[in-house]
């Protein structure tokens, strides 16, 4: 069974089995969650979401992604600022598929 689901302002297209890195959840590692918002499930579309599907997923661990440097440069202005950035992430594992 697939599906499309969004999170984190994002949709992510998954099966049973599917590992995906998600926006930082509110969720211990171990434990599962559940994803409310289904745009699709099996081939069954929904206007926005489809009416009592859901996905459950089980949380692997949290962490940073690589760092992404920001580099800001005026030329002529003696102007340069460097900023670093890493996005927080969650690693979840696709487990059933309700619908």
């Amino acid at each position: 069974m697939k599906a499309i689901i969004e999170t984190g302002g994002k949709q992510y297209y998954v099966e049973e089995g599917t590992v995906l890195y998600v926006e930082k959840l509110d969720a211990e590692a171990g434990s599962t969650i559940t994803f409310d918002n289904i745009l699709m499930a099996n081939g069954v579309v929904g206007h926005p979401y489809v009416k009592g599907a859901k996905v459950t997923a089980e949380v692997m661990k949290h962490g940073k992604q690589k760092k992404v440097i920001v580099f800001k440069y005026n030329a002529k202005k003696k102007y340069r600022k460097t900023q670093g950035h890493r996005q927080p992430y969650t690693k979840v594992e696709i487990k059933k598929i309700n619908l």
